[in-house]
């Protein structure tokens, strides 16, 4: 699954909140959990890193991914404004 889709998966969660559904239940639960997952997650790619072998980085990097998906569409945010910000970075300097 592309990031792109990912997202709109994330966002069709919150705007339907279907019953049984994880994302869901993360943004009932408020930006103060999600902030908590996506702390969690970050500590979790650090130690892989450090000695749990690429599957592990790999499948921690993942949930980092989806919990900071989470994070920006309940922050209103998108994951086109992640990508602006990096073009801004990116682009040429003006003259």
């Amino acid at each position: 699954m592309t990031l792109p889709a990912l997202f709109a998966l994330i966002q069709s969660r919150r705007a339907s909140a279907p019953p049984g559904s994880y994302t869901a239940r993360l943004f009932a639960a408020g930006e103060d959990e999600i902030v908590k997952k996506v702390g969690e997650e970050a500590i979790e790619v650090v130690l892989a890193v450090k000695g749990q072998g690429d599957e592990r980085v790999v499948s921690e990097v993942a949930d980092l991914f989806y919990h900071t998906l989470v994070l920006l569409a309940a922050c209103g945010l998108t994951l086109a404004d992640v990508e602006a910000e990096l073009g801004r970075r990116h682009a040429p300097p003006s003259r």
